[in-house]
């Protein structure tokens, strides 16, 4: 797509009409105007989320599931919408197949500790060299009590799944591929339909990390063909503490329950309990039922707005990002790949992006600085850190000018 095409396909989209929803961008940092471009790592919130977690605490808080009174009746029922509104947000078959989590982070290690409890001595996991630390580290943990194999599909110099590398290390032993929708540090969005049919000839199940695409892009599972599907609330303008992993029941069905307690149990004697059926199986104790709440409050937010919408206004934004910092001699773009959209990674020759983090800041600019919790991936592009713009519904090609204008004084002040 190109800047002509991109601007014609969102032309009805109003981003400072959608700006005006959020609060927090009217606020000023060191007496300039608060310039968010970082979304990617934690997305800010809309009145109406805030209006309806206030809401929650301030007029109908009672716990779930428990209580035979009016106010723990209604949370219940809310919570439990809340559900129905996840599984529709994903085209999930039954909101049965939702279980609520403290976040992506969780969802992967719920399935790394239930479903991989399963695994065998052997067995194979394929995971990509571009995977945030939260879609390793369980499959390693899990790898060293279960002596599972972790197999790594690369990528290309350009950010790009190896396919045909990927394809190349599946096997009779492959049990899972967990795999990212849309790189948290590239912006590369992987095909997941394409990942799922290969998989799904050897037998193999896939994950899929969904944290950068639910907030950018239609999610539709069933299209898909995957397996799992995890993301968090944070992300997606709700609040943080919660997310959702989407499994296929008779997937769920057959795990074991990830953590015991209150609430997911059928009945409890010293001598053996009996559980319930998905999704309360895996949600023990109390759950955060005012985050689910709010999360189901931004979903419908950002559906309202539409997917389709946002994806274009923020492939609009991505492209006008990088013909802007390509007019930098000494900038360099990380993952030129496509399709990509909404994160855009970069490096300034001779300053350390922490450098460049904290002068931006100066000028009211909230950009990434780091590893992004993906060191792996650091490795492979060859650099220690990389800054990151991140868009979101709200982010305008204001925002990017301001980027240029204060990269311009970086480059000035390291001469």
């Amino acid at each position: 797509m190109n800047l002509a095409t991109s601007s014609l396909v969102k032309q009805g989209y109003d981003a400072e009409r959608v700006r005006a929803d959020f609060p927090v961008l009217g606020e000023q940092v060191y007496g300039k105007p608060f310039t968010f471009l970082d979304s990617a790592a934690s997305a800010q919130k809309p009145q109406v989320v805030i209006d309806r977690v206030r809401q929650a605490y301030e007029q109908e808080y009672a716990t779930v599931h428990r209580g035979i009174y009016k106010f723990s009746g209604e949370m219940t029922e809310a919570y439990e919408q809340a559900r129905e509104t996840t599984a529709r947000f994903i085209n999930a078959k039954s909101d049965k197949e939702i279980v609520f989590v403290r976040g992506a982070t969780e969802a992967i290690n719920l399935v790394a500790t239930s479903w991989g409890s399963l695994l065998n001595e052997g067995d194979e996991i394929i995971l990509s060299e571009m995977e945030h630390h939260s879609n390793i580290v369980p499959w390693q943990l899990l790898r060293e009590r279960q002596g599972i194999v972790l197999k790594i599909a690369p990528i290309t110099d350009d950010g790009a799944l190896d396919y045909d590398a990927f394809e190349a290390l599946l096997g009779p032993k492959t049990k899972l591929v967990a795999i990212t929708h849309m790189s948290n540090v590239l912006g590369t969005i992987v095909d997941i339909k394409r990942v799922t049919k290969a998989a799904h000839m050897v037998g193999a199940k896939v994950l899929v990390d969904g944290c950068q695409a639910a907030p950018r892009m239609p999610v539709d599972v069933q299209d898909l063909g995957c397996d799992f599907y995890v993301f968090s609330g944070h992300k997606v303008y709700g609040p943080t503490g919660i997310g959702a992993l989407w499994a296929r029941y008779e997937i769920l069905d057959a795990m074991p329950p990830y953590h015991g307690g209150g609430s997911m149990i059928e009945e409890v004697r010293f001598e053996k309990t009996t559980f319930l059926e998905p999704p309360l199986k895996f949600e023990a104790g109390t759950p955060n039922f005012v985050g689910t709440i709010g999360m189901a409050t931004a979903l419908d937010y950002i559906s309202d707005l539409g997917l389709d919408a946002i994806h274009a206004h923020e492939e609009d934004l991505l492209l006008y990002a990088e013909e802007q910092l390509r007019g930098l001699n000494s900038i360099t773009l990380h993952g030129t790949a496509r399709p990509k959209n909404a994160i855009l990674s970069f490096s300034m020759a001779d300053v350390h992006p922490h450098d460049m983090g904290t002068i931006l800041d100066r000028d009211g600019i909230a950009i990434r600085a780091g590893h992004h919790c993906a060191q792996p991936l650091m490795e492979r592009l060859g650099v220690n850190a990389t800054a990151r713009a991140s868009f979101g519904v709200y982010s305008t090609r204001e925002d990017v000018d301001r980027l240029v204008k204060s990269l311009t004084k970086v480059i000035d002040i390291f001469g």
